[in-house]
């Protein structure tokens, strides 16, 4: 086991709206809020009313009505993103980036370079303050979760170091919340058992963790409230699924809400995947309510699908399964779709018309073969003109787009 305090997490303060307000020095110390009938993200001065990201409009105006919306400037967002963690890569070649704002980093080889990994932080944030003009919080610690931990604790715009000697003090007097994998029902059903710091996790048994959150929950929260993860920084990663989704505000659970943003987030997923030559096997679609529960469904198909409509039908099929097992739900707040068990498209297998009920859903036939003609003739003008040069009528004539399509771009480049 490494002893060493030497991964990094740098995480970009309140990203979006700290953008805003350097580009706009008129908004500086006010409180605004990126997005529109959705708060996409939140100033520090917005969040001190309690206005954060998902929330709606509505809402927001309501706790801070001296909010400011400004709608959003995606391409100086990833511009800044990308120098951002280029300034962590000039301290080290083992940088594993997880959004377009954090980072972690190993910088165990370049001590002898730079200096010890509280200096190389300190010189990141120097950096990143004098050449971008914006703020950035690190956590140093000796494993991925507990240096991102510390990364939260030293928001907004700080640096926390974590002495592996005194490493459990320091995790286990704070909230479960900040761990990996602690959302907001999760954190509930823990403080309904008494269970509200790390420390009081750490004191559970893991059998009993187990029997509370479920087996695959049970056995990482164990681990990680004692600091045990061994993953190790990765630079390249191949995704294993492609995925997307739409956060709605407060929106009612019918088919004329739902439909259309499945249609665009099809169309999102579906085209990320033929550009990289993908297609998966397992469609999953997930529902969050506005009491925040979320509900998943899945399916696994006899053969890999890229295609938009193929994708939007099955994934609207999901949907509609979860809500007819929750009919009292009448609400629904966000909508995904994910494609997982992902091959490599190397042509597509042809079936015979043999009248089957699901004919248009499958790839190989007459009709689902037409469908990926038209995806490819459709990616071909887009690879010219622009994605808005043309669409699927039922997304671009239906679609309530409460998240503009940068924002969804920037979150989907990955894949």
């Amino acid at each position: 086991m490494d002893t060493a305090a030497t991964i990094l997490h740098a995480d970009l303060d309140a990203f979006y709206a700290s953008v805003e307000q350097l580009l706009d020095p008129s908004l500086r110390g006010k409180p605004i809020a990126v997005g529109g009938g959705v708060v996409l993200a939140a100033s520090y001065e917005a969040k001190a009313f309690g206005v954060h990201g998902g929330m709606t409009g509505r809402r927001a105006r309501e706790l801070c009505p001296q909010l400011t919306f400004v709608g959003g400037q995606f391409k100086h967002y990833q511009r800044l993103g990308d120098a951002a963690i280029k300034v962590v890569g000039d301290f080290t070649p083992l940088v594993e980036r997880i959004s377009i704002d954090e980072a972690f980093a190993d910088v165990a080889g370049t001590e002898h370079l730079f200096g010890p990994p509280v200096e190389i932080a300190r010189a990141i944030r120097r950096r990143v303050r004098t050449e971008l003009g914006l703020p950035i919080s690190l956590g140093v610690a000796r494993t991925k979760h507990l240096a991102k931990i510390a990364s939260q604790v030293a928001k907004p715009d700080g640096l926390v170091f974590v002495d592996p000697a005194t490493e459990l003090d320091f995790l286990h007097d704070l909230p479960v919340e900040l761990m990996w994998g602690v959302g907001p029902i999760t954190r509930a059903r823990l403080a309904d058992n008494d269970i509200r710091t790390i420390g009081q996790l750490a004191a559970t048994s893991e059998s009993a963790l187990i029997r509370l959150l479920g087996p695959a929950a049970g056995d990482k929260l164990s681990a990680l409230a004692w600091n045990r993860d061994p993953r190790q920084i990765k630079t390249h990663r191949r995704a294993r699924s492609a995925g997307a989704q739409s956060a709605l505000g407060r929106k009612p659970a019918v088919e004329g809400v739902f439909r259309p943003t499945l249609r665009h987030l099809s169309d999102r997923v579906a085209t990320r995947l033929r550009a990289k030559s993908r297609s998966g096997r397992t469609v999953t679609a997930r529902v969050r309510f506005s009491d925040l529960r979320s509900v998943t469904r899945a399916v696994t198909l006899s053969a890999p699908i890229s295609t938009t409509t193929i994708l939007a039908e099955i994934a609207e099929d999901l949907v509609r399964g979860v809500l007819a097992d929750h009919p009292d739900e009448t609400t629904i707040s966000l909508l995904g779709i994910s494609v997982s068990h992902l091959d490599t498209f190397t042509g597509m297998q042809l079936d015979l018309p043999l009248g089957l009920a699901d004919e248009a859903r499958r790839p190989g036939t007459s009709r689902g073969a037409a469908r990926w003609v038209a995806d490819c003739a459709m990616d071909t003008i887009r690879d010219r003109f622009g994605w808005e040069a043309i669409g699927y009528g039922s997304v671009v004539l239906g679609l309530a787009r409460s998240v503009p399509d940068g924002f969804r771009e920037l979150a989907e480049k990955d894949l």
